[in-house]
Parts: C-alpha cells; sequence; structure tokens
C-alpha cells in the first residue's frame, strides 16, 4: 500500500519537530572537575603586580615570598604599591638614604597595625622588586632606607628559573 501524500508530509513533519535530549549527567561532571581543578591550582601560584619596564632577575629559589609592601624600581623612578615616589635622577649618590622613601615608609608604617614582640626583632616585611640594571649603590641606598624606617624584613622580587641539577645538566 502506497501512503497518501498528506501522509508523506506528516510523517516528515513529525520528524523534523521531534525533540531532542541534552544528556547533563556528563556536562555538569565535567564542570565540578573543572571547579576542583582551579580550586586546587589556584592557591600555588603568587602574583606580584606586574611592570613592563622591570626585567627581574632569574633565581632557582623554590620559596614564595609573603604579601607585602612592594616597593618596584626601574630605570627611571622608584615607586611604592601604586605611587611614584621619586624620579631615579633626583635621588643624590652621595646620601646613604633616600628621603622620600623614607617618609612614605614610615606614614604607611603609622597607617599599619603595631608590630609583635616576635616582629619588632625582625621588622616589618618588605619585598623590592628591582630591574636587573639597577645598580647596586642604589639597592643599597634603597635597603638602608627601608632598614630605617622599621622594614628590616628584606625580600628581593625574582623570576623563577629551571633549578639546575644533575637531570638538568646532562641535557
Amino acid at each position: 500500500m502506497k501512503a497518501t501524500i498528506g501522509g508523506k508530509l506528516k510523517s516528515r513533519k513529525q520528524r523534523r519537530h521531534k525533540q531532542t535530549k541534552l544528556n547533563l549527567v556528563s556536562l555538569m561532571d565535567i564542570f565540578t572537575i573543572l571547579v576542583f581543578f582551579l580550586l586546587v591550582n589556584s592557591s600555588d601560584v603568587e602574583v606580584l603586580q606586574a611592570d613592563k619596564t622591570i626585567k627581574l632577575p632569574e633565581s632557582t629559589s623554590t620559596q614564595k615570598p609573603e604579601t607585602t609592601t612592594v616597593v618596584r624600581v626601574n630605570g627611571e623612578q622608584l615607586i611604592v604599591g601604586n605611587r611614584a615616589i621619586v624620579q631615579i635622577a633626583d635621588i643624590p649618590a652621595s646620601h646613604e638614604q633616600i628621603k622620600p622613601l623614607l617618609d612614605e615608609l614610615k606614614y604607611l608604617a603609622s597607617r599599619a597595625e603595631p608590630l609583635s614582640e616576635e616582629q619588632q626583632a625582625t621588622g616589618r616585611p618588605i619585598t623590592i622588586l628591582g630591574d636587573e640594571e639597577v645598580p647596586y649603590a642604589l639597592l643599597k641606598q634603597i635597603m638602608n632606607t627601608c632598614a630605617a624606617a622599621d622594614y628590616r624584613d628584606i625580600d628581593l622580587a625574582v623570576t623563577q628559573a629551571a633549578a639546575e641539577g644533575p637531570a638538568a645538566a646532562g641535557s
């Protein structure tokens, strides 16, 4: 028996409007795994503010720095946090300390909570991001200024390089 034209059109129409079902179980599994992956891996990374004008030296140290006050120095200016303090050209080389930096660090210390007994021995923590081309004399001035403002727990930021060991030396 042949189907009539109306029957053929009706069956085609029914095939076109068939409801498709989306399997949400596998999609939920993927997102659950993704959430756990991101939670586990996000806590291991310490990101300091990137500054394109500073090229950090490389180090093989695996110790991670704590979040502290950050002093950035490039070839042009000295920056504490996000605030430019002084131009490098305006810093006299004959002085042991940099007055504008000292004033800013003392101001930040006055706004911070008092040091505990344990912290009084080491001083307040600070991280210095210095371009690898910064002269040692300037870096020494910055560290002397930090120590004078009671920021004696000084960390120098570096870019982590691959560790050189027996496996790396043989390659």
